[in-house]
């Protein structure tokens, strides 16, 4: 258990009670049972646009691009 002066000086500095799971609530878990994350370009595609020629990322379905479209 904390005294109060560890917690005051803890919460001058930022740093986090040991024992608390604000962190990283997966950090005890090996790696390989650790969440995946997010896949960033999850629904993109590259396309390029037949109008001008840009090649771009787009979750559209048209291969217009926006300045062209």
């Amino acid at each position: 258990m904390e005294t109060a002066d560890e917690r005051a000086a803890s919460a001058q500095t930022g740093a986090t009670p040991k024992g608390c799971c604000c962190g990283d609530p997966y950090a005890s878990l090996p790696a390989e049972l650790r969440p995946k994350p997010a896949v960033k370009n999850a629904g993109l595609r590259q396309a390029t646009c037949p109008t001008c020629g840009l090649v771009y990322w787009t979750n559209r379905e048209t291969d217009v691009c926006i300045r062209c479209g």
